[in-house]
């Protein structure tokens, strides 16, 4: 191919990123490498679904793409041209919703027109026809507070759809909302993006559901994390309009199972533990939702298969990953393919009385990195206790690519379920139980 031909391919992209790497630094300097050689384009007319386990970049790569943030290597493309600066061509809608609370919706769906420098008269229609295909009629002068999930969605769904960007950026967009609300707003999305009358050409989306990918995306990048990097891409070829019960679906899901736990749940003999030294992110679970996989499991003779866990109990695929993982880190399952098993260990635990289960979950605690190295800080401090602040600066410098807040908040929730530590949430202070 001549660089001539090179060039005209590249123009064809509405994006793309070539060879691009990020490595973020912590307040202490210290270089955390998150994405690493990602080779992606954005063609038009496609839906594009970037899969993959928390932590692995998903967010950050599509904040590269809008040009929110400069990568470290490699090159954002738009159009064949380097990207300098903000990606004109995007809009992003955002999993929390990202609306103003103090103004209506109609002002939340103005504002970014008045940004953007369109006309009185041609703001005015596109507030109207956007809040309209959105199913807002009536509500353009409601505020958030007075506004459903799903109605807060749809409102950043036409703020993102009035500037009629050629490619629609979704970070999760339907994560917060029922999964009735859900299904809702993913056909309305096809629908509008379906009709190529006016942009978007082009939907790139993040999500942890695997259902849902399969029923919206034409490609898949299944991404793979430490640092984040494309592990495959999965041409979604069932014909639209699509079936949530399709064979052919049901299929594509099975398939990308197959992926997904294939690298999240690997056998044990086939990945070393992690070395003593190191702290280990928690994944998003409670104590009670380990407990209940536990009693699940254990009312089903002590294994049941990984995909009918989730059908049955009717919970997102990458929720039910996640408390597996986390009941995985306590011992208390073991994950040979794609079965869940109870350890002997998660069999103790069960039989054992309430107190003795207090007992056992701070013996498996003290087995993680992370509570280990609180449990001696705390210890070796005069008072004998750290304040909130120390310990979120401690897990950013341990762990810069999770989110504090929510770790935080499993971190608390577990140490307390086992009387390892107390929180007083009016001084602020975390001290050994």
């Amino acid at each position: 191919m001549t660089e001539t031909q090179a060039t005209a391919e590249t123009a064809g992209f509405l994006c793309e990123a070539e060879g691009v790497g990020h490595t973020f630094l912590t307040p202490a300097g210290r270089p955390v490498r998150v994405l690493d050689g990602i080779q992606l384009q954005i063609r038009p007319n496609e839906v594009v679904a970037l899969l993959g386990p928390s932590g692995c970049g998903k967010s950050t790569l599509l904040r590269i793409l809008a040009g929110l943030i400069r990568p470290t290597e490699g090159e954002v493309r738009v159009h064949g041209q380097p990207l300098r600066g903000i990606n004109p061509g995007v809009a992003i809608v955002f999993q929390s919703f990202a609306l103003y609370p103090w103004m209506t919706a109609a002002e939340n769906v103005r504002t970014v027109l008045r940004a953007r420098g369109v006309a009185g008269a041609e703001i005015e229609r596109r507030v109207d026809a956007t809040l309209r295909a959105m199913g807002l009629a009536g509500f353009e002068d409601s505020y958030p507070r007075e506004l459903s999930g799903g109605m807060k969605q749809r409102v950043g769904l036409a703020r993102a759809l009035s500037v009629e960007p050629e490619v629609v950026f979704m970070d999760e967009p339907f994560s917060q909302v029922d999964a009735l609300t859900a299904e809702s707003l993913r056909a309305e999305v096809l629908d509008i993006w379906s009709s190529h009358e006016r942009n978007p050409s082009s939907i790139v989306l993040v999500s942890h559901d695997i259902r849902e990918v399969a029923y919206m995306a034409d490609r898949i990048v299944v991404l793979g994390g430490a640092p984040g990097h494309v592990r495959t891409v999965i041409e979604d070829r069932v014909p639209r309009p699509r079936d949530y019960r399709s064979p052919e679906i049901e299929r594509l899901v099975e398939e990308l199972h197959e992926i997904i736990t294939g690298g999240e749940l690997p056998d044990v003999s086939e990945a070393p533990a992690p070395p003593v030294e190191a702290i280990e992110p928690l994944p998003e679970s409670r104590p009670s939702e380990i407990l209940g996989l536990l009693e699940y499991l254990d009312a089903r003779g002590g294994t049941d298969d990984l995909f009918r866990v989730v059908a049955e109990t009717r919970q997102d695929f990458g929720h039910v990953i996640a408390v597996t993982k986390a009941a995985e880190m306590l011992d208390l399952v073991d994950t040979p393919r794609r079965a869940i098993t109870l350890t002997p260990v998660g069999k103790r635990f069960l039989a054992a009385a309430l107190p003795d289960r207090s007992r056992m979950w701070r013996d498996q605690l003290l087995k993680l990195g992370l509570f280990r190295r609180l449990a001696d800080v705390i210890d070796r401090q005069p008072r004998r206790s750290l304040d909130r602040d120390f310990v979120l600066e401690m897990l950013a410098l341990a762990l810069p690519d999770e989110n504090q807040e929510r770790l935080w908040a499993t971190l608390i929730a577990w140490a307390q379920f086992g009387g390892l530590l107390d929180y007083d949430a009016h001084s602020d202070e975390l001290t050994l139980a």
